[in-house]
């Protein structure tokens, strides 16, 4: 059934309404949950073992905030706020969702982490004048449906810190305190957000070995993710990131 706009309400264009929380919340909840699921069999039914990065941070936050409950209930959590924020702005917007958009959506992800496999490895060899080695670290010696797993929690998680959390935070910095304009924020929040994304790939004790091939090719990485992010939103950053992540892990073996 085709959807109507209210009387008064313009009808936005597929790049407006794929941005709008609406959809891109209800775009990275799939996501969420296929990583949770893939963790917690994975991991032998428990929520301990090996986890992203970025998710063992959030965890630990939340059994800070939570007490030991917090780490267990940590993905449902989130998945419920990001649904309750896609419904708030549904009922806001007063127009229907049209279902065909995700897979518009899906496809545009699969397209951009395609380009930015490309894209990214070759500024990095013009970076460093030689191709450089997939920054895979320690996922070499990893199963692949670990492998697989800990990508799709890249995607989720790394974009919640790195982007919702630090990309927008660094904005707002640049805005009130060093009173930026917005190109100069934008741009201030994309350098610094991609060199902070770039190090914590070598912290604790899954990190890597700090190699400049490496940091440079996560830092031009971080740089691709924090641009999509402030031109096209959360859901389909944090896709593009996880096919990403997926496809460079495809090509090593």
């Amino acid at each position: 059934m085709t959807s109507v706009a209210p009387v008064g309400v313009p009808r936005q264009s597929y790049w407006e309404l794929s941005r709008s929380s609406r959809y891109s919340l209800l775009f990275a909840i799939p996501l969420l949950l296929l990583y949770e699921a893939l963790a917690v069999a994975l991991n032998q039914g428990t929520d301990a073992g090996i986890r992203n990065g970025a998710d063992v941070l959030l965890r630990s936050l939340a059994a800070t905030v939570l007490g030991d409950r917090g780490p267990v209930l940590f993905g449902g959590i989130v998945a419920l706020i990001l649904l309750a924020l896609a419904i708030r702005d549904r009922r806001r917007a007063g127009v229907s969702l049209r279902p065909r958009l995700f897979v518009l959506m899906l496809i545009e992800s699969a397209i951009l982490a395609v380009v930015f496999g490309f894209a990214v490895g070759i500024v990095t060899a013009q970076l460093l004048n030689a191709l450089p080695p997939l920054a895979i670290g320690q996922a070499s010696e990893m199963a692949w449906p670990v492998v697989f797993m800990v990508s799709l929690g890249a995607g989720v998680y790394e974009e919640l810190v790195f982007r919702v959390l630090l990309v927008s935070g660094l904005l707002l910095l640049a805005r009130t305190l060093f009173a930026m304009g917005k190109t100069s924020a934008t741009v201030f929040a994309v350098i610094v957000g991609a060199l902070i994304f770039s190090a914590f790939h070598y912290i604790g004790p899954y990190g890597d070995p700090l190699e400049l091939p490496s940091f440079v090719f996560r830092t031009v990485a971080g740089l691709a993710f924090s641009g999509l992010y402030v031109t096209r939103g959360f859901g389909i950053t944090a896709w593009t990131h996880a096919l990403y992540d997926v496809f460079l892990l495809a090509a090593r073996g």
